[in-house]
């Protein structure tokens, strides 16, 4: 598992991303909608680590093999379980980010760009050029490039950095803040709210927890596995805080 040292590094980047002035700047429900009209992006690719570990991690060729990680693998399928098909508020199954899509609309943001770039991926169009097709804002593309660079690059211990300590590990707080500094009233958004609610009771409870025993068990003591764990995990921090300083910036305009 990870030392003293390299969480204490980890940790103090996650307490500024869960401070970030981003969330002091959502007063009213246009701001709300610039803001998810940019997390929507960080939700779809967190999808791609979430798929990326599971391939990883489980068997998923027709041909299937025993797991040499079994209680990673067990792990991993519950958290892709409750992101892939999660229960929704009619009471039938949806994924996290179809249920922010609902989310968005609920509220009038636009949802065109990220339903255009999905359309995109469907084809087979790259990440970076999807995204330049459709002038993404450079700093959602600088974010996600960089996330899907780990995915499609990164051996597990650098994508398990990303998805735990860039994602899940941090998500609880940062949602609580959210919700604790915004200006919003719940009835005008309820849907985005059981969204936000959900996530922190999720990984705070389950995921959270699941996610660093899967470091547990795939790390031990490998401490080269363990230095580049924690560098993704720092790396994913930072782009983080860099999307949340242009966010805050555009709002604020």
């Amino acid at each position: 598992m990870l030392h003293s040292k390299e969480l204490e590094g980890i940790r103090n980047k996650q307490d500024a991303l869960e401070v970030h002035r981003v969330f002091n700047a959502i007063k009213n429900i246009e701001d709300l909608r610039v803001f998810m009209s940019w997390h929507v992006f960080a939700v779809w690719d967190f999808m791609c680590l979430v798929k990326r570990l599971q391939r990883d991690l489980t068997s998923i060729d027709p041909l299937w093999v025993p797991s040499k990680a079994p209680l990673a693998t067990r792990l991993i399928n519950e958290i892709v379980l409750g992101e892939e098909s999660d229960e929704a508020l009619d009471g039938g199954y949806i994924s996290h980010f179809e249920l922010y899509l609902l989310s968005m609309k609920e509220i009038g943001a636009d949802t065109g760009q990220i339903e255009s770039f999905i359309d995109l991926i469907k084809t087979n169009t790259p990440v970076s050029e999807a995204m330049v097709q459709l002038s993404v804002n450079p700093y959602i593309q600088d974010f996600v490039n960089s996330t899907i660079h780990t995915v499609i690059n990164g051996n597990v211990y650098q994508v398990l950095g990303s998805f735990v300590f860039g994602r899940e590990h941090v998500i609880p707080n940062m949602f609580k803040g959210l919700l604790d500094n915004w200006h919003i009233d719940e009835k005008d958004a309820p849907m985005f709210v059981y969204y936000l609610k959900r996530h922190i009771e999720l990984d705070s409870d389950e995921h959270g927890p699941a996610a660093l025993n899967i470091i547990k068990s795939l790390t031990k003591d490998n401490q080269d596995a363990i230095q580049q764990l924690s560098s993704s995990a720092m790396k994913a921090i930072d782009q983080r805080i860099i999307l949340w300083d242009g966010m805050a910036e555009t709002i604020s305009k």
